[in-house]
């Protein structure tokens, strides 16, 4: 069988153990290429950088990756580069994370890792978002590992054109998984703490520190499910029009305004 090329990324850093993990279990059997930011850039949405020059310098050695590159940029300027620059030719499929952390309901529209994956999305790349919920180092191996499980079997079934998949990990601590659930996006919302603070020159500023508030939900969102357990796996599109307020009849005379 072609052993796929994979780009891998995310938004918690070059460093993150989530990344060197997902490296080393995917390198076995597959050429992977990594392109990550070279500091945390996490909840940076699908910012792009426009404004400063772009540096890519090479990381060696990087444990399971062909290569590797560091970027002073987003998630978003990783796949940007590492596709359309950077890489021999046009990986199979985009991966990014491990993320330290969830990326459930509403996270998906700040998630620097959600937005990687959006964009290796819409350069026509079969993309994935994984998170785990935790920062311990079995637990990010262990999904890892399941990772490359998962795409070597049988069952998995790799994202059609226009749709990315967001994967969720529930902590170990909770005990393995006994099984992966597809689900819809639920509700998560978050209490936003902002501290006011003095810096040394007396000047106010103030520091969010944003609380996730889950609302009980059935397991048949990302929410519920994670919350019994199961890892989560929710296909993503990028149309959010809303179909139902647009009118049988759409188009509106100018003459209408000026009667």
């Amino acid at each position: 069988m072609k052993r796929l090329q994979l780009l891998l990324t995310n938004d918690d850093g070059i460093d993150a153990q989530g990344l060197c993990s997902l490296a080393q279990a995917m390198g076995d059997t597959a050429d992977v290429f990594v392109v990550s930011p070279e500091l945390e850039r996490s909840a940076m949405s699908h910012a792009i950088t426009m404004h400063k020059p772009l540096h890519a310098d090479l990381v060696s050695p990087f444990e399971g990756a062909r290569k590797a590159w560091r970027i002073n940029g987003t998630p978003s300027d990783c796949v940007k580069l590492g596709v359309e620059i950077l890489m021999p030719s046009k990986p199979d499929l985009v991966l990014s994370g491990v993320n330290h952390g969830t990326n459930l309901g509403r996270d998906i529209y700040y998630s620097g890792t959600v937005s990687a994956a959006m964009e290796g999305m819409f350069l026509g790349i079969p993309s994935i978002a994984l998170s785990y919920d935790g920062l311990d180092t079995e637990g990010l191996k262990w999904a890892c590992d399941f990772t490359h499980r998962w795409i070597a079997s049988p069952r998995f079934q790799i994202p059609p054109s226009g749709i990315l998949y967001n994967v969720n990990f529930p902590s170990l601590s909770r005990g393995l998984p006994q099984a992966m659930r597809w689900v819809k996006l639920g509700r998560r919302e978050y209490a936003n703490d902002f501290h006011k603070r003095v810096d040394p020159r007396g000047r106010e500023y103030f520091w969010l520190a944003g609380r996730p508030q889950d609302a009980l939900e059935d397991i048949n969102t990302d929410v519920g499910a994670l919350m019994a357990g199961d890892i989560t796996i929710t296909p993503l599109h990028m149309d959010a029009t809303a179909y139902d307020l647009i009118p049988e009849s759409a188009k509106i005379n100018m003459d209408d305004f000026f009667s």
